[in-house]
């Protein structure tokens, strides 16, 4: 299989030295790559900035924004047979960007942060129906509602899973996560390690595409 794996963060500039972004370390997309290439499968790795050096094996494509993230995936997407998709997409932009260096003399500065494209959605309107497509959601919000906000978000992005977790999984080596398809729950909820959430997450990929 052609498999499309993004990881980390994106950033979204306030001037050329500052920006916006999230905590996002990368460990579960790069986990993802590693059990990918391990199962023999041809992996492209679409990675944030992250410290971590990608596994051996795997095409390495950097992105620094949601804009270029996107323009990533639009050049592979069709090629591919799976896109898991990792990477903690910003949901805001700073809509007004300094082309330099804001000086701390200048006083306070406002920051009007703009809502970014919503890049998934649009892949999953483009699927085919041999293309699977793996989502993640960190959800915040009670136990009782986390599986209905995570299905909503599945079915508007058109995926065929979508790996749940919360913040706290957040640069972490373990992950509180189940994973969802559209006809229940594929991997009931448990404190896993990464590897092995990757190793699950690379089954199902594998599962749809002999389906």
């Amino acid at each position: 299989m052609n498999i499309i794996i993004t990881a980390g963060p994106t950033r979204e500039y306030i001037d050329n030295v500052r920006f916006i972004t999230n905590a996002s370390s990368g460990k579960m997309g790069y986990a993802c790559a590693a059990a990918a290439v391990a199962a023999g499968h041809k992996v492209t790795l679409v990675t944030g900035a992250v410290p971590t050096p990608p596994p051996n094996g795997c095409e390495v494509v950097a992105f620094v924004t949601v804009d270029e993230l996107k323009k990533a995936l639009d050049a592979r997407f069709d090629g591919c047979d799976a896109l898991i998709m990792a990477a903690a997409v910003g949901d805001f932009t700073v809509e007004r960007p300094s082309a330099t260096k804001i000086s701390r003399s200048s006083g306070s500065v406002r920051i009007t942060l703009a809502p970014t494209e919503d890049i998934l959605a649009g892949f999953g309107l483009r699927k085919r129906a041999d293309q699977t497509i793996v989502a993640f959601a960190v959800e915040d919000v009670p136990t009782d509602r986390i599986e209905a906000k995570a299905r909503d978000k599945m079915k508007s992005k058109n995926a065929d899973y979508i790996v749940v977790n919360r913040p706290a999984a957040i640069a972490a080596e373990v992950s509180d996560a189940c994973i969802l398809a559209p006809d229940g729950i594929v991997l009931s909820w448990s404190r896993r390690t990464k590897t092995d959430l990757a190793d699950e997450i690379i089954a199902l990929v594998e599962k749809g595409d002999t389906e």
